[in-house]
């Protein structure tokens, strides 16, 4: 019996798929794949596998092919967009396939958030600003716990991200405020972060909104709010500092 591998392809440049992960692709089977938000290029690695567009299955159907795959010894790929462990919906698969006794792996990729900070030049965490990040949701269909909910969240006053939720911004915006955020806080939000058509919109938690709109984004864009975006100031890192010394260097005079 073959191992069933979740693997995460990263947020759409085909160039940020790591080298594992590649190697498995190219010798799948099977793949089962996240439809539209996996990148053709990458689809094309899979040169052997039999396609299984999860866009169209529903959790049963998935988890069989998995399953009945990995019975007769094929190579099997759970094909995920950025990580896997990030709004992956791998849980309820993986205790399934233990269940079953299949053996699984899952193969990290580079999340859309991480690529949307890049897109952005930002450093999400800077010394004297914040040194927290809040990834989390806003609430729709899919609820919240009580004190995960973002006027709790915000009143950290740290690096907040958004996966699923710009089409409720104007919700995260007015939470985000009634929680502390200052109205002038700086707000990002980057659309299908290093894909071709990719957009970056910036502006404060008082006209992102507006903002996004005239954009007419909706879907696929993560939203990044906090002073990190644009800093009035900041502290430099100790860990470079020549007063500093450490495991590996001393402290220098210069």
């Amino acid at each position: 019996m073959s191992k069933v591998y979740f693997v995460g392809c990263g947020p759409g440049d085909p160039d940020l798929i790591t080298v594992k992960a590649k190697k498995i692709l190219q010798k799948a089977d099977v793949v089962v794949y996240s439809g539209s938000l996996i990148p053709d290029q990458i689809l094309k690695l899979c040169k052997k596998a039999k396609m299984h567009d999860a866009a169209s299955l529903v959790r049963e159907e998935i988890f069989e092919i998995l399953k009945t795959s990995a019975q007769k010894n094929k190579l099997v790929v759970r094909l995920h967009d950025g990580d896997p462990a990030i709004y992956g919906a791998i849980r309820e698969q993986t205790d399934n396939l233990q269940k079953e006794e299949i053996e699984f792996e899952i193969i990290p990729g580079v999340t859309s958030f991480l690529a949307s900070s890049a897109a952005l030049g930002l450093q999400l965490t800077l010394p004297g600003v914040t040194q927290t990040m809040i990834i989390t949701r806003a609430e729709k269909r899919t609820k919240v716990p009580k004190e995960e909910q973002i006027s709790e969240l915000a009143k950290h006053r740290s690096t907040m991200i958004f996966y699923l939720s710009v089409h409720l911004l104007s919700d995260i915006v007015k939470e985000s405020i009634k929680g502390g955020y200052p109205k002038t806080t700086p707000a990002a939000v980057v659309y299908r972060a290093s894909w071709p058509d990719q957009k970056m919109i910036i502006g404060t938690l008082e006209d992102i909104t507006k903002k996004v709109w005239a954009e007419k984004i909706t879907r696929t864009a993560i939203v990044i709010i906090g002073d990190v975006i644009q800093p009035k100031s900041y502290e430099y890192s100790k860990l470079y500092d020549k007063t500093f010394s450490h495991g590996y260097r001393k402290a220098k005079k210069l």
